[in-house]
């Protein structure tokens, strides 16, 4: 009879930390900012309608927003949006081609990414350049980031919260179609990456350019559209201190033997 109720003991304990750990994710998911995709489709989340041609007059907008802007081919295109930490971000552009009888051939588009510090960001995967024959009408670009990170050493090239930037141009297309009209969209959705990318530290403010932007940056971040300290990797550590005291104690209980048996006289 003692060596059962250790077992039940353990397995209840056991169920009670899976049922934990299976309400612990998505509460802390529902306590994480992530701009909604469907947001861009309300008259509230209209986006800006030109963009800029440098860094420093890229057009602002924010992630769930869709920024249209009309160009003409050759033309360098440039957006940027918030991105907080604990944010995978995927940068998605469609560009609307002239009409193929006005084409030459085909062209060759390209979207880059760029941190508050001007650093090019890796795609984890999408297609981020993409060649267009000259009978499409439109081609559509896409970029998934690394997750955003809330600090990182000073040789790294983490992503870290703050300001990205988004370039839009043509790498390749006959000389003849330049200066033609072209029509853009793009656009910034984020995914909660888990607390499995949080780390024990953070900026002491966004990254971003110096002067107007950086004060807007650091007003968004005390509104509220960052994340702060807090991570679901606090609730797995607690729910696996749990388990682990528990486990401790049954198997302590399982171990510790029955004793001296009553016949036994004690030894002197």
């Amino acid at each position: 009879m003692r060596t059962v109720r250790p077992v039940r003991l353990l397995t209840a304990a056991l169920l009670a930390g899976a049922g934990l750990l299976a309400t612990a994710a998505p509460a802390a998911l529902a306590d994480t900012p992530t701009p909604s995709p469907d947001a861009s489709a309300s008259g509230e989340s209209a986006g800006p309608t030109e963009a800029g041609t440098a860094f420093r007059t890229a057009a602002a907008f924010e992630q769930g927003q869709r920024a249209t802007a009309e160009a003409s081919t050759g033309d360098y295109l440039y957006w940027v949006f918030p991105a907080d930490a604990g944010q995978r971000t995927t940068v998605k552009a469609t560009v609307k081609l002239p009409e193929s009888a006005a084409r030459s051939g085909a062209s060759t588009w390209q979207i880059d990414v760029y941190d508050g510090l001007r650093r090019r960001q890796p795609c984890m995967y999408g297609m981020q350049k993409r060649t267009a024959a000259k009978d499409v009408a439109a081609v559509e670009l896409a970029c998934t980031l690394r997750p955003v990170r809330s600090w990182a050493d000073t040789w790294a090239n983490d992503p870290l919260p703050g300001s990205y930037y988004v370039r839009l141009a043509v790498t390749a297309l006959p000389e003849q179609d330049l200066g033609q009209p072209i029509s853009t969209q793009v656009e910034a959705v984020s995914a909660d990456a888990g607390g499995a990318y949080a780390v024990d530290g953070a900026l002491a403010a966004p990254l971003g350019p110096a002067g107007k932007a950086a004060r807007e940056e650091e007003r968004a971040l005390a509104s509220g559209w960052s994340a702060g300290w807090w991570s679901d990797r606090w609730i797995w550590t607690a729910a696996g201190g749990l388990l682990g005291a528990l486990a401790g104690i049954a198997g302590y209980t399982l171990t510790r033997g029955r004793g001296r048996p009553s016949h036994v006289p004690p030894t002197v």
